[in-house]
């Protein structure tokens, strides 16, 4: 091994890779990438060793706030507009368009029958919400037994697995669709909120100097063996935020319009949103290209 010196520390930890046990042609693209970036970072704002002991106190103190209900980590990722890219890096726009997961999602909520509510709680000021769509393959055709994972946070701006006093499981629910490709439910309108900043997410906002806050919007994955899974998020065309989401994550196509409700409906407003799913072979067609 050369001696290691400033100007050749970079390539001397490249060529290290693969010498004492075998990597793979990725494994070794991104390592090689992500030494030659992480050294030119330090390099290019001159970081000192303070900064860099304070960095990695930062990131203990991350690691040390994840839990089954809070992935710190994502957040960060949120924060920094990392989720947001790897998704649109890893979903090509043929269908509808996906968007980041975020960190409260809960795995196996209610399935609940079509046009049922997913509130089990009243908020004083809430809107109730009449939701209903059509899944369409990308020719069009309608899919049946499709699931939609839907979650959003309470008028109170929290999301249930961060309130105490909302019962488990509120505001989340599982639906599938009929021979039609036709779905209905409702919920409430979402309201803008602010993503935890009370641990290192905080540190992090404060440091750059941006705020917290996110557009009302529900979450949905939505699913159907063949077809890639779609994860995303429908927005509320009257919210704040709209043009300065803390987590960068609002694209045009997700933005529904939420209009007085219908009488027979018997909900406050009412919204109709459509998704697009892809076939798995077309998905594998484009990671072949």
């Amino acid at each position: 091994m050369s001696k290691v010196t400033i100007d050749n520390v970079t390539d001397v930890v490249v060529a290290t890779l693969g010498q004492n046990g075998a990597i793979t042609e990725r494994q070794r693209e991104i390592m090689t990438a992500a030494i030659r970036h992480l050294h030119g970072f330090c390099k290019d704002v001159n970081l000192t060793h303070a900064e860099f002991i304070d960095a990695c106190m930062f990131l203990a103190r991350a690691g040390a706030v994840c839990s089954d209900k809070r992935q710190e980590f994502i957040l960060l990722g949120d924060i920094l507009g990392v989720e947001v890219l790897c998704d649109m890096l890893t979903n090509p726009v043929t269908g509808s368009e996906s968007t980041v997961l975020g960190p409260f999602y809960r795995e196996n909520p209610p399935v609940l029958p079509h046009g049922a509510s997913t509130a089990q709680k009243h908020f004083d000021g809430e809107e109730t919400v009449f939701m209903e769509g059509y899944i369409k393959d990308t020719s069009g055709r309608p899919l049946a037994g499709v699931t939609l994972d839907i979650w959003e946070d309470a008028p109170n701006g929290l999301y249930e697995n961060h309130d105490h006093d909302q019962p488990d499981y509120n505001l989340r629910g599982r639906f599938e669709t009929d021979e039609n490709g036709y779905f209905a439910l409702r919920a409430l309108r979402p309201v803008p909120y602010p993503i935890p900043a009370d641990e290192t997410a905080g540190e992090l906002l404060r440091y750059m100097g941006h705020h917290p806050n996110r557009p009302g919007h529900l979450h949905f994955i939505v699913a159907k063996h063949g077809y890639r899974t779609l994860v995303s998020q429908v927005y509320d065309s009257s919210s704040a935020f709209l043009d300065n989401d803390s987590v960068f994550a609002v694209k045009d196509s997700l933005v529904g319009n939420f209009q007085k409700g219908k009488p027979e409906h018997g909900t406050d407003l009412y919204l109709r949103f459509d998704f697009t799913l892809k076939p798995e072979a077309a998905v594998s067609a484009l990671a072949a290209e």
